[in-house]
């Protein structure tokens, strides 16, 4: 009788375990969070080193009144630098997240995973657009924290189709934007611990926790 039960069990959890494999995406891989992390951090400190050339140089220009760099130049820099971060996560996203995929032997592109990217991109595209707003009417300190709400919104929205732990992630990024948005001086610093300290430990975690054991 036990055995009958046990067997039972072990029934229940395989079709529970098939329900999940079938209605969430899973071949989001750990690594792809580390290695986006460490690409924000790079791209924070190559802005932060950026900007302290151009105060050195506003520093030691005799007789300028002004920053010898127009803000619509930094601001550039800045995007540049953003894009060349969200390019590289992205790169690496789809490969570490393709490979996981082929060896659980699913497709990257499945049902779920069009349903994530959906959700993911509909906070991120309206975010951006009013990031351009704010840049359109020079609101620019206020970026960085709108960057972080956004984007922690699309991953809340978006965990509704994958791991559970991403909504944690985006509960982080939510209140970090929050709190820079009361301290916006400090934007790049905020920025760099929402997207790169945070993206790895997420992406750690994500790998001892579904990954290592693969």
């Amino acid at each position: 009788m036990k055995s009958e039960n046990l067997e039972h069990l072990e029934a229940i959890q395989d079709i529970r375990l098939m329900m999940k494999k079938s209605t969430r995406f899973l071949s989001l891989s750990g690594l792809s969070g580390v290695c986006a992390g460490i690409f924000a951090l790079a791209g924070s400190g190559i802005a932060y080193v950026y900007f302290q050339n151009i105060l050195k140089t506003y520093a030691t220009a005799n007789g300028q009144s002004l920053i010898p760099v127009s803000e619509t130049d930094i601001v550039l820099h800045f995007i540049l630098i953003a894009f060349g971060v969200l390019a590289l996560s992205i790169i690496t996203a789809f490969y570490f997240s393709n490979r996981k995929a082929k060896r659980m032997g699913q497709k990257l592109f499945d049902h779920s995973g069009i349903r994530v990217l959906i959700n993911l991109s509909i906070p991120l595209i309206a975010g951006g657009i009013f990031c351009l707003a704010l840049l359109y009417y020079n609101a620019v300190a206020f970026i960085g924290p709108v960057m972080l709400l956004f984007y922690g919104m699309a991953l809340i929205n978006a965990s509704k189709y994958t791991y559970d732990d991403i909504r944690y992630l985006g509960l982080c990024e939510i209140i970090l934007g929050l709190v820079n948005a009361f301290n916006i001086g400090h934007s790049l610093l905020y920025w760099a611990i929402g997207f790169g300290v945070l993206h790895i430990v997420y992406g750690t975690v994500m790998w001892f926790k579904y990954e290592r054991k693969g």
